[in-house]
């Protein structure tokens, strides 16, 4: 690869930067070396929504908008992408506006939708994120999905959601997306990214061939996906990440496959369409895809990054590990596959092997006749880090339980499957008597740990409490809440 400055489309034209350091973010980037101090800093650390932007990438030949939160996103990470801020919204670069307010700005001011103004902007980003991929008026439960990134502490989200249909109530703006896909056309001719400066070096390999030579050549670089949690260890705990792999520009990557041998999740894949594959097959997935973070963390973390990070409490890998899924790896030319269970060794700790990445994540089909639910159980609605995440996938043939796949977050060192219970459970009837006998059998069966989320003994009844649920949901009795859960145990 050789050496060139890092490009991305902003503020109508193609921008190069270099000489600034590859763990530099957005943010950063943004607010001291630009001076667009629209973008705000809140949290750094992709939780309050303050900094929210929007990146546009050329997809199967149209221009995708996505809200992402720029304090954990690393400038490098733009290259060959459109950047547009809260700037871009009065200025109009590609708006096709001049000196005019964008709808939901007006909106915003319209139904009094802001007070100190801090959040506002972040606020502003998302909701052109969702104008400009609904052309028509999105209901409300969706207006508060893509909000669920966003904290205001003054306003009230009510006049908030309330701008969005005032902003369709407007005369019509869009982004000029010929121009935006133009200008993403002549960058992606560039040859891939090899940036240096501060001592540091980005790699950004286009081709899975290219990803692994470029692993087996540095083992020891970080390897870089949506930067979600990456991007914590440089605003959080100032760590000097050293040279990073970026798996964000490798288009196989990121490729979903659905096909007679099951589903097949490239790594590179977003958390938004990994989840949208998921939720396919399998609607259970869909209420732990709308809890899983938010909206930017979503569009730009990756389904391998949540896999690869080896977090007890990452919350796809008790119902990826139910669904029997397994993790693709490759070395060089050499590829093998591993049970995803199997994968994780010990705390954080995962058998990828020197030179190793994860590829892709395999689910095969799933019987006709399995029971599937995933569920998780938080303080908080949104935004929030599991205390417990459970996953259940129960074969059922005349009432009876011929197979049993049961995995949980959150208590243990690792994601793991409660096999005594599922041996428990083969071959009996499914019925409440045996539903509390295998629950007495759940709730011991780990020896979870008490913090600030929840203590052992609250995470050892939940999980016991979430089997009961999965019996009283199919008797049509089933608690409103999760918070009911309590009473069952």
């Amino acid at each position: 690869m050789s050496e060139r400055p890092i490009h991305f489309y902003f503020r109508g034209e193609i921008r190069q930067v270099g000489g600034l350091s590859p763990a530099r973010t957005v943010l950063q980037y943004l607010r001291e070396d630009v001076h667009a101090t629209g973008t705000k800093e809140g949290c750094a650390e992709g939780d309050c929504g303050a900094c929210t932007v929007v990146l546009g990438e050329a997809v199967d030949g149209q221009l995708q908008l996505r809200a992402v939160n720029a304090c954990i996103q690393f400038l490098p990470t733009l290259d060959g992408k459109a950047l547009f801020t809260v700037e871009d919204l009065g200025n109009q670069s590609g708006l096709g506006l001049t000196g005019l307010l964008h709808p939901v700005q007006q909106a915003l001011i319209d139904t009094h939708g802001s007070q100190c103004g801090f959040c506002t902007p972040g606020f502003a980003m998302s909701l052109f994120a969702l104008y400009e991929n609904n052309a028509d008026c999105p209901g409300r439960e969706a207006v508060c999905d893509a909000l669920s990134g966003n904290l205001c502490r003054c306003t009230g989200y009510r006049p908030i959601v309330d701008a969005v249909p005032v902003a369709y109530a407007q005369p019509r703006v869009a982004v000029d997306r010929p121009a935006v896909l133009a200008a993403l056309a002549t960058m992606a001719t560039l040859p891939p990214l090899d940036y240096r400066a501060a001592g540091q070096r980005f790699l950004a390999p286009r081709s899975l061939d290219e990803l692994a030579a470029a692993r087996l050549a540095a083992p020891q670089a970080r390897l870089l996906a949506g930067s979600t949690d990456v991007g914590l260890w440089v605003t959080k705990q100032l760590r000097d990440l050293g040279d990073l792999i970026h798996l964000g520009a490798v288009a196989e990557l990121k490729l979903i496959r659905h096909d007679a041998d099951g589903l097949t999740i490239g790594a590179g894949a977003s958390l938004t369409d990994a989840f949208a594959a998921l939720g396919a097959i399998e609607p259970a997935w869909d209420e732990l895809a709308r809890r899983f973070a938010s909206t930017p963390v979503r569009n730009a973390g990756t389904l391998g990054g949540n896999v690869a990070n080896g977090s007890p409490i990452g919350d796809s890998m008790p119902g990826l590990i139910a669904m029997g899924a397994h993790v693709v790896l490759r070395k060089g030319d050499a590829v093998r596959s591993l049970p995803l269970e199997d994968f994780y060794l010990a705390y954080q700790k995962t058998a990828l092997e020197p030179g190793e990445f994860l590829q892709a994540i395999h689910i095969p089909p799933q019987p006709a006749e399995r029971l599937f639910r995933t569920w998780k159980v938080s303080k908080r609605e949104d935004q929030d880090i599991s205390a417990v995440c459970g996953a259940f996938a129960l074969d059922l043939t005349d009432g009876m339980l011929r197979g049993a796949r049961i995995a949980f977050g959150g208590m243990a060192a690792t994601p793991l499957r409660a096999r005594a219970t599922e041996s428990f459970l083969l071959d009996k009837p499914w019925s409440a008597d045996t539903v509390d006998a295998a629950a007495a059998i759940l709730a011991n069966e780990y020896t979870p740990l008490s913090d600030m989320r929840a203590s052992g003994t609250y995470r050892s009844r939940i999980a016991a409490g979430l089997l009961r649920r999965l019996w009283l949901e199919q008797a049509g009795t089933a608690p409103a809440r999760l918070g009911d859960l309590e009473e069952l145990v």
